[in-house]
């Protein structure tokens, strides 16, 4: 095993100065951090990861910054060159320790691919940084991985104000996959426990004890036994695994240091590690689903303007236009709806939807609304509403525009989308599968909630499509123009109901017979992905959870008053069966995960 080469004095310190000491202020200055950079093919997270700790709300003076590189086939190096010229001069030191050769370990099969070699390198680095940190007298060194984003800018004074000697912020990924092991065997590999999940959904919230912590981590260099706290070599008594996270726990326990994951709000987001066979296109792809996740959840990420970027290629996915129906006085929604999109590079056009709350008696007849004889909502009873006009007038606009225009195919979708992983990639493969298949179809769902999943048949030799049945909400589907037609000849607006029951009665899958009898013919052709590709951002119950068409007038009231239905089965969470087992890209159980 090779050691972990000496870098050439003028790059190792750039800016290395001495230890910040306190100027004779009337408060005592914030305790000394050095961060820990340790970056390898990470050019698809650094922007967001660096932009993170630029944002962080801790003086830069107090802060030195430890960044080591080795062993890329992508921008790593030269990203973050770009990023410490920029910045570099801000912190109280830089070490920069860059490595451009070898490329790659002699037995790795891939970039993903974790050698011995590998391990014992990475923990030769992390020993290090934390040599460097007890050597400058710095009070703590924060350890990040690049694939770890503090979206919380409190974080670092947060785990300070902790007072413990090992403590990490508990973060949130796109699985159950966490920063923490709640327990660990004798010989080291993970135990599963009923503590896990209550602490990572936070049913229980604090700060707890745990075996171990990983990817980031705060340790203070002053708390008692941590300064026998070592990565490598490994303790004389070590028999566990040869992993860096496992040595360092081992480390803990030899040394009676306790360990802490504290939970009591969202730090960040951590990246699922793809497998050693999978590449980088593949975390890449894993981390924009990362991104996604938190435009939805909070706080976003948001990058670096310190580092230049692969330039973004928006396309159509092969359609005609992609559109997004949003409500105007909704803009966060927009800007989010916007924003994933751009992430996932598909071009995207915005539909203003129509308000219900702008809709009155008298619009509506002009338009030639009506309601169908005899509907109420088939759970709480109730009328439509002028939520739900408004709804169905912006689908019916989209469908008059692509008959109009004689656009072949399009997507739309709705504003408040929750993105499955690789979504882009999948629905452009669905589709090339569904064109070689020469499946005749007008429409297919790519989010819905299904009332009766077991009873729908699949479609031979499209292992991801199915035959629609009854399903709730349009909030993400694909449409061509014959179903287009279909749906216009079929005269809704003058027996208007929402948009949602009307699709499952034109492909006559509608349980009501009698709200059937208005339609004919109900041939539309409608199949949905399986898996899934969409689902809603919120449920009814949920914190954040919002809705124009819940939440509303009855269609017939022009009163101006709000009534809120929230108690419909339609917007309560659903089992997401149609989401297990999904071949979602790359999202699969890791060694570190709980799944």
């Amino acid at each position: 095993m090779r050691a972990a080469p000496a870098a050439p004095l003028l790059q190792l310190l750039l800016l290395l100065g001495p230890r910040p000491e306190a100027a004779g202020v009337a408060e005592p200055p914030l305790p000394i951090v050095v961060l820990a950079i340790l970056a390898r093919n990470a050019e698809h997270s650094l922007p967001h990861y660096l932009g993170a700790l630029e944002r962080l709300d801790y003086p830069r003076a107090r802060l030195a910054l430890w960044c080591a590189t080795d062993h890329n086939v992508d921008n790593t190096t030269e990203m973050l060159r770009e990023w410490l010229a920029a910045v570099g001069d801000d912190y109280a030191a830089v070490v920069w320790r860059p490595e451009g050769e070898p490329r790659s370990y002699p037995d790795e099969e891939g970039p993903k691919h974790w050698t011995k070699e590998r391990h014992q390198f990475l923990m030769e680095l992390k020993q290090e940084a934390l040599t460097f940190a007890r050597d400058w007298g710095a009070d703590y060194i924060l350890f990040a991985d690049t694939d770890n984003i503090l979206t919380n800018n409190q974080t670092l004074q947060l785990l300070i104000k902790q007072g413990l000697p090992v403590v990490a912020p508990m973060l949130d990924s796109q699985t159950y996959y966490s920063n923490f092991w709640c327990g660990i065997t004798p010989q080291g590999y993970y135990r599963r426990t009923a503590d896990y999940f209550p602490t990572k959904n936070r049913q229980r919230r604090g700060c707890f004890r745990v075996p171990m912590v990983h990817s980031t981590f705060l340790v203070s260099l002053r708390a008692e036994g941590t300064a026998q706290l070592a990565f490598y070599p490994p303790h004389p008594n070590y028999t566990w695994p040869f992993d860096d996270i496992i040595v360092f726990a081992y480390a803990c326990q030899a040394a009676g240091v306790s360990v802490h994951v504290c939970n009591e709000q969202r730090y960040g987001y951590l990246n699922v590690p793809v497998q050693s066979h999978q590449g980088l296109e593949d975390e890449r792809v894993n981390f924009i689903h990362l991104i996604l996740e938190a435009l939805v959840d909070g706080p976003p990420m948001w990058a670096s303007a310190h580092v230049s970027r692969p330039p973004k290629r928006p396309s159509k996915m092969g359609f005609d236009e992609v559109f997004v129906i949003s409500l105007a006085r909704r803009p966060d929604r927009r800007e989010r709806m916007l924003t994933s999109l751009w992430e996932m590079e598909i071009s995207g056009r915005v539909v203003d939807a129509v308000d219900g709350r702008m809709l009155n008696s008298s619009v509506m007849r002009t338009l030639g609304v009506d309601l169908l004889p005899g509907y109420q909502d088939p759970y709480s009873g109730r009328t439509l509403t002028k939520g739900e006009v408004g709804c169905f007038l912006s689908h019916y606009s989209i469908w008059e525009e692509v008959v109009t225009r004689g656009l072949t195919q399009v997507v739309v979708f709705e504003d408040d989308v929750r993105f499955e992983s690789n979504f882009k990639g999948r629905l452009e493969r669905l589709m090339e599968e569904v064109e070689a298949e020469k499946l005749p179809w007008d429409l297919i769902y790519l989010g819905r909630k299904q009332v009766n999943p077991e009873e729908e048949a699949a479609v031979e030799g499209l292992p991801n499509l199915v035959v629609a049945g009854y399903s709730y909400w349009t909030l993400a589907y694909v449409l061509s123009l014959a179903g287009a037609r279909k749906l216009l000849a079929s005269q809704p607006l003058r027996r208007m109901l929402p948009v949602d029951e009307f699709l499952p009665i034109m492909f006559d899958q509608h349980p009501n017979e009698q709200y059937k009898a208005h339609f004919w013919p109900r041939d539309l052709q409608a199949f949905s992905a399986r898996p899934l590709l969409a689902a809603p951002t919120h449920y009814a119950g949920d914190a954040e959870w919002l809705s124009d068409t819940e939440t509303s007038s009855p269609w017939d009231d022009d009163s101006g008053r709000l009534i809120s239905w929230t108690g419909s089965y339609k917007t309560l969470r659903g089992p997401r069966l149609d989401l297990a087992g999904s071949s979602g890209h790359s999202l699969h159980p890791h060694p570190r995960d709980e799944l």
